[in-house]
Parts: C-alpha cells; sequence; structure tokens
C-alpha cells in the first residue's frame, strides 16, 4: 500500500486545515455564543410575551368588571324609570279621576241650577196664570168698590214687607 498523493489526500488535508481554521477563529464558541443569545432573545420575548398576557388578563378583569358595574347601574336607573313611570301613570289617573269628578260635580251642579230655574219658570208662570185668572174671575164679579178695597190692602202688604 502505497500513500500516493491522489484527490483523496488532498481532499483529507483540505478537510483538517479547514477544521483547525474553524478551531483557530473560534466557529465554535460564536456558534454558541449566538445561539445564547437567540436562546436569551426568545426568554427576553417569552417573558415580555408572558407579561403582556397578565397585562391583558388584568385589563380584561378590569372591563368585565368595569361592565357589571354598567349593567348595575342600567339596571337601577332602568327600575328608577319604572317607578317614576308608575307614580307619573298613577298621579296622571289620580288627576284624571279629579278632573272627571269635578266635571261631573259641576254638571250636576248646572242640572240642579237648570232644574231649581225650570222650576222658578213653571212657578212663575203658574202664578201669572193664576193672578190672570183671578183677575179675570175678580173682574167679572167684583164691583170698583171691591176691586179698589183689594188693591188698597195689596199696596199695604207690599209696603210692610218692603219695610
Amino acid at each position: 500500500m502505497t500513500f500516493g498523493l491522489d484527490e483523496t489526500f488532498f481532499a483529507f488535508v483540505a478537510l483538517i486545515i479547514f477544521i483547525g481554521l474553524i478551531a483557530y477563529l473560534k466557529v465554535p464558541g460564536m456558534m454558541a455564543k449566538s445561539l445564547d443569545d437567540r436562546a436569551d432573545q426568545i426568554r427576553n420575548e417569552l417573558a415580555e410575551a408572558k407579561r403582556l398576557r397578565e397585562e391583558a388578563q388584568h385589563l380584561l378583569a378590569e372591563y368585565q368588571r368595569k361592565r357589571k358595574e354598567a349593567e348595575a347601574e342600567a339596571a337601577h336607573i332602568v327600575a328608577a324609570a319604572e317607578r317614576e313611570a308608575d307614580m307619573l301613570t298613577t298621579e296622571a289617573r289620580k288627576k284624571t279621576e279629579e278632573f272627571v269628578a269635578n266635571r261631573t260635580a259641576l254638571s250636576e251642579q248646572k242640572i240642579k241650577q237648570a232644574e231649581a230655574d225650570a222650576m222658578k219658570a213653571v212657578r212663575s208662570a203658574a202664578v201669572d196664570l193664576a193672578i190672570a185668572a183671578a183677575e179675570s174671575v175678580l173682574a167679572k164679579k167684583a164691583d170698583g168698590s171691591v176691586q179698589s178695597g183689594l188693591f188698597n190692602d195689596a199696596v199695604k202688604e207690599v209696603k210692610t214687607r218692603l219695610n
């Protein structure tokens, strides 16, 4: 077996030189440092992502709390509005009933007044008719002296009533 200087030998020598050069230039250390830097960067990104996630959860919890408070406040406002609407409805119903009662009383008073006026008119007409009838009867039956006496008695009675 002879060692000749063939391509395999030169490839092997080139490989040894390449490995030596890599070791001399500290390429494995640079690769390890690069990998360590990349691992540190990934670790920092994970920590930042964790911090952001915790912050997002905190904000979510705060918004949920605010939403619940807003819902409670809205429910309170709706309940207050319902109470106010009920109160206004009750008040309006009461005022309407009072108005109807007042209008009914006023109408009843007007009807009673109209009845009283009608009764007065009927009485007045009856009195006028009775006076006319009595005058007619007296005129036929009484003479001048009786008429004068009755007239004088009526005048005296009116004077006494006026005084």
